[in-house]
C-alpha cells in the first residue's frame, strides 16, 4: 500500500481553504491516478512506499513572479506546477519516497474565473478541485500540447473528479 502525503500552505489572506478536505481529496485524486494510469506515467517502473506532493495557495501576484521567472512568460496564471519527478529524466526515488513536486494555486484567480462567467457552473471549490486534479496530471507527466493531448487531460480529470463528488465538471 502506498502512502501519500500531501502538504499545504496558504499565503492567501482571503480565502481559509479547508486544508484537511484538500488533503483528502487530493488523495483520494492522486489515488485514482495512480490505478488508472500508473502504468502510463512517469511512475511506471520505480518501486516506492509513499508519494509526497505539496500544494501552496496564494494570489496571482506571485504565480506571476513565478511565472517569469521560471517560465519565461510575462502573466498571472491560475496554476503553475513544478513537475520535479516527471521534468527530471534523471529521476530517483528517495528512501523509497517519490517527490512528485508542488502544485501552486493562486486562490484570487480561481474566484475571478467563477465570478466572471455567470453561466459558469462551478463553485470557487469545485474550480479549486479541478486545478488540483489538472496539476496532479502535471506531476505525473502529461501534458497538453496539443488539443488530442488537452482532451484526454481534461477526459482524466472529469473521471477523477467524480471520485470526490464532483461528475458535472
Amino acid at each position: 500500500m502506498t502512502t501519500i502525503n500531501v502538504f499545504t500552505e496558504n499565503i492567501y489572506p482571503d480565502w481559509n481553504v479547508d486544508e484537511k478536505d484538500v488533503i483528502n481529496k487530493t488523495k483520494i485524486l492522486l489515488k485514482h491516478y495512480i490505478k488508472t494510469l500508473g502504468k502510463k506515467s512517469c511512475l511506471n517502473s520505480y518501486k516506492y512506499k509513499s508519494i509526497t506532493l505539496d500544494i501552496v495557495f496564494c494570489d496571482s501576484t506571485k504565480t506571476h513572479e513565478l511565472n517569469k521567472n521560471y517560465r519565461e512568460k510575462d502573466k498571472p496564471a491560475d496554476i503553475i506546477t513544478f513537475a520535479i519527478f516527471a521534468d527530471d529524466e534523471n529521476r530517483f526515488v528517495f528512501d523509497n519516497d517519490i517527490n512528485l513536486g508542488e502544485i501552486v494555486i493562486a486562490l484570487d484567480k480561481v474566484i475571478e474565473g467563477v465570478n466572471r462567467d455567470v453561466s459558469y457552473s462551478k463553485n470557487k471549490e469545485q474550480e479549486l478541485f479541478f486545478l488540483i486534479s489538472h496539476g496532479l496530471m502535471h506531476l505525473l507527466g502529461f501534458d497538453h500540447r496539443d488539443e488530442a493531448e488537452y482532451n484526454f487531460v481534461v477526459s482524466e480529470q472529469r473521471k477523477a473528479l467524480e471520485c470526490i463528488g464532483y461528475d458535472k465538471i
